[in-house]
């Protein structure tokens, strides 16, 4: 392996973990947010329970994938 290809693979990983980073504060956000809406009693509420909970499940999708692509990082 040159050391062009390893500067590449080290600049790949690094983007990947500020991406991991970056979601896992997305889900940190979504997980908050769900708290602080509470009891869905109004149609917004539970609009917004329903955004944020598919939010979430999205955001918690794509750490699953990142972190089998690449396995070093979880």
């Amino acid at each position: 392996m040159d050391k062009n290809d390893s500067t590449t693979e080290f600049d790949e990983r690094k983007r990947q973990r500020i991406r991991l980073a970056r979601l896992e504060a997305d889900m940190a956000y979504f997980q908050a947010r769900i708290e602080l809406i509470g009891e869905a009693n109004t149609n917004n509420r539970v609009a917004q329970r329903k955004a944020f909970n598919f939010l979430h499940k999205t955001v918690a999708s794509k750490i699953l994938k990142l972190k089998r692509r690449f396995s070093d990082l979880g």
